[in-house]
């Protein structure tokens, strides 16, 4: 029933196995990829014709994670796995990048990759495993995919390189990054370093790249034992088209194309393609097919251009940065902000402080975890001057924010140094260019502002490059057009000291080592002359948080102590947060940190802890409240939950006949403490205190006033 094909290798110390022809067998291509006990199926369908007038290729990679792959039942009311989380989420994208590229040129036909997650044995990363299971099901689809492609993990622990660490393994490494290309050069990189330098960030993409080409000869082998016959697919070609679209518009387009501002020349570049579709109104050809030639027209005009004459579309050189302005503190009540503006490309972004109650709770596979550092981006439609459906975060937002996250949180202070959770959000305002970037300066310039004490100020940059045969050209700082036009789209973060993070998605088949060391090389310039426009703002974190933040104030409390403080079902601590205003979290080890908006909610809820959690002292003098009133005597509640009985002799400085002529129940008093047995009973006075100013009296005084008998 079942024509099984099974090829296995041991890849970086663990068996990877490709199996085909038992699951799935509907799909046009479909692997179930195993590395360790992690087991991903990999499925690929294409639809056998193209929609009518469609110009583009609509591929959807879709990355699923099943809850019983970790022997888990979902959280929630509903027992049943729902919207993409963030991990599956980038996970799909990690995927589509690399593949994208390869499917052949004019391929429209529908195409969906769809990626399980089964197994998971909590050591080995799902997503390469499902990038190589993808690329396999590709490889034998049968579908026009100018594959295979593998995909590793490179980590960088005591000066070496290590190839697909396990979670512990990454645990200890400066570098967590992800490489993925063909036999011959690299496709596509994503990662997060702690300030390496380009020689060790190029290294790790060339020693990942290298790691790999055993899968990819295992993916060539297993396809050549189960691959379908390859479609019958040719690219439409029209001579006479191609002629006559660049008779009617080469002339404008590169008129169009010297126009600088980005809204004037997109306005141009519509109405010259309406002329070119006018032109072809009686024609039996579809719309798809003249505003593909168009844009061929414009991507040649544009990128022959760049090559022969260095020359960009805003007049700049190939290295050159636009015009920046950093401003900060623009918004008055927030805890710090910055507003952000390179050329046509403008972030605000906003830095909110909170306690460790604002954490962000994770129920993932691998078990739920807090996290204290949130970077969200939101990319609104006025940004492009376009009008648009708004709603949640798409790809795009989840995929800018986690780039712009892993390049500022290498950088964070530890929790015990500035214990507060981070949330920074960037609001795109205007867009024309490497958004995420703007989102990386922005947040380190809001954090600075809010007085987060970043270890350097951290900035970023989109490089771009231009590859045809006669050469190429590596462009710094890009426009949204020379990201469309051109073969990459290259972004670099890092302080003055090394990258923090890298992320490359080309649309070509690959760059060489040369041009990254190209890449690298002019990106360092352009990320230190960024830096050096930020420091113009604010070179370094403010001295102390900003008046809108709340202050933490951290204090260890023995463990035996934590139940008194936080009462019989929260009693006590939740009286404490009413009274005072202030935010109290509690760590098991005793750790209490007390968040309050002012100084006086602070100290006093501070003070109102200690007194719980103090030993009394013997001769020290304390503020109490009269809890209890008996015949020979009150009890006072002086010191947290301690309570001391004040005899009636100790009373006051002559004879009492009845306690509740000095003192009520309920009154605060002034108390010394005289005793304490081994019991835990202690005996209080008030008489040596005075009661107005709590002063205790002078010995002197003491002595002259004797206790008086009540026998």
């Amino acid at each position: 029933m079942f024509t099984i094909t099974k090829k296995t290798i041991d890849w970086a110390g663990r068996p990877l196995t490709l199996e085909s022809g038992r699951i799935a067998r509907q799909a046009d291509g479909a692997v179930l990829a195993t590395y360790g006990n992690t087991v991903v199926l990999c499925t690929v369908v294409a639809a056998k014709k193209a929609k009518a007038d469609v110009d583009f290729f609509p591929l959807t990679v879709n990355y699923q994670e099943k809850a019983f792959a970790a022997g888990k039942i979902p959280g929630g009311f509903f027992k049943r796995e729902g919207r993409a989380t963030e991990k599956e989420t980038l996970t799909s994208r990690l995927i589509d990048r690399p593949i994208r590229p390869l499917f052949i040129d004019g391929f429209y036909n529908e195409t969906q990759v769809v990626c399980t997650l089964l197994s998971h044995d909590m050591q080995n990363d799902p997503d390469m495993v499902a990038l190589v299971g993808a690329s396999a099901a590709l490889t034998i689809s049968g579908i026009p995919f100018m594959g295979p492609i593998a995909g590793g993990r490179v980590a960088y622990v005591n000066g070496e390189y290590l190839m697909n660490p396990t979670k512990m393994e990454l645990l200890d490494s400066q570098l967590d990054l992800v490489v993925a290309g063909t036999k011959k050069s690299v496709l596509m990189v994503e990662s997060e370093a702690h300030e390496l330098s380009e020689e060790i960030m190029l290294g790790a993409v060339m020693f990942g790249h290298r790691e790999m080409q055993p899968v990819i000869d295992m993916i060539i082998d297993f396809a050549e034992a189960c691959a379908k016959e390859p479609w019958n697919f040719k690219k439409e070609t029209n001579a006479e088209l191609e002629s006559k679209v660049q008779q009617i518009a080469e002339t404008e387009l590169r008129a169009a194309y010297k126009i600088i501002a980005k809204q004037e020349r997109s306005t141009r570049l519509d109405e010259i393609k309406a002329k070119v579709k006018e032109a072809f109104a009686d024609s039996d050809l579809g719309e798809k097919t003249i505003v593909g030639q168009f844009k061929k027209l414009e991507q040649d005009i544009v990128r022959t251009d760049y090559v022969t004459n260095k020359k960009r579309i805003d007049g700049r050189g190939p290295a050159d940065i636009r015009p920046i302005i950093c401003e900060v503190g623009i918004l008055p009540m927030t805890h710090g902000s910055a507003l952000f503006t390179r050329g046509e490309t403008q972030a605000i972004v906003v830095a909110t402080l909170g306690t460790s109650q604002d954490e962000q709770r994770i129920d993932a596979l691998e078990g739920e975890y807090t996290e204290g550092f949130m970077l969200h981006y939101n990319f609104p439609p006025y940004s492009t001057g376009e009008v648009g459906r708004m709603g949640g975060p798409g790809r795009r937002e989840i995929g800018h924010g986690k780039l712009a996250w892993r390049s500022v949180h290498p950088l964070l202070p530890e929790k015990d140094e500035f214990p507060y959770t981070l949330r920074c959000v960037s609001e795109i305002t205007e867009s024309n260019g490497s958004s995420s970037m703007a989102t990386v300066c922005g947040s380190s310039l809001a954090m600075m502002d809010a007085g987060v004490p970043l270890k350097s100020p951290v900035a970023g940059i989109a490089m771009g490059l231009i590859k045809e045969k006669s050469g190429f050209i590596v462009l710094s700082d890009i426009l949204g057009d020379e990201d469309h036009l051109g073969d990459m789209d290259f972004k670099v973060a890092g302080t003055t000291n090394g990258i923090t993070a890298l992320q490359m998605d080309i649309k070509i088949d690959g760059i060489t080592e040369e041009i990254m060391k190209v890449a690298l090389t002019q990106a360092n310039a352009g990320r230190k002359h960024i830096l050096g426009e930020m420091a113009k703002a604010l070179s370094a974190p403010r001295d102390s948080v900003g008046r809108t933040a709340p202050r933490i104030t951290t204090m260890v409390i023995p463990k035996d102590k934590i139940r008194e403080v936080i009462g019989s079902g929260g009693k006590v601590i939740r009286e404490i947060c009413e009274v005072t205003g202030a935010k109290i979290d509690i760590d098991d080890d005793g750790t209490v940190r007390i968040a309050a908006t002012n100084e006086e909610a602070g100290k006093k809820a501070y003070d109102w802890v200690h007194s719980i959690v103090a030993e009394a002292e013997i001769g020290k003098v304390y503020q109490g409240k009269v809890v209890r009133i008996v015949d020979f005597g009150a009890f006072v509640n002086f010191c947290g939950p301690k309570d001391g009985l004040v005899h009636v002799s100790e009373l006051a400085d002559h004879r009492v006949a009845k306690v509740d002529d000095v003192v009520q129940e309920g009154a605060t008093v002034w108390v010394k403490v005289l005793e304490m047995d081994n019991r835990g009973k202690i005996r209080l006075s008030m008489r040596v205190v005075n009661q107005e100013t709590g002063e205790e009296i002078p010995e002197a005084v003491a002595k002259e006033r004797k206790p008086v008998s009540n026998q």
